[in-house]
């Protein structure tokens, strides 16, 4: 006789499953700490943003803006150069990480 394991998220269905959308009490959506969710709640704020490109031409391979976030997705940022206004849209895969000239919101964390 055979025996075949199967976790217990494998017998649940999908469909049925309901995940909290608002921290108790407070009736605010809930995000998750994913860069893009971090980057979104700091949208305006300076900071320098650094990309590095696997396939670039050597020497062109790392790019540094300076400016803000104007809006942060699942797989790409806009970024809005603070001298020129200048945008650019990077896939996050690219996005190395972010120095920003003042203190980042982040999420509370409730008990």
């Amino acid at each position: 006789m055979t025996y075949y394991w199967t976790s217990p998220m494998q017998q649940m269905n999908p469909s049925t499953l309901t995940y909290p959308t608002t921290m108790q009490g407070v009736g605010v959506p809930r995000e998750e700490s994913y860069i893009e969710n971090i980057l979104r709640l700091n949208r305006g704020k300076p900071g320098t943003f650094y990309f590095s490109f696997d396939n670039a031409v050597a020497g062109s391979n790392t790019r540094a803006v300076r400016g803000v976030v104007e809006a942060a997705g699942r797989d790409h940022v806009i970024l809005r150069d603070l001298k020129n206004n200048h945008r650019f849209l990077f896939p996050m895969i690219y996005f190395d990480y972010a120095e920003f000239d003042e203190e980042l919101s982040y999420f509370t964390q409730t008990p």
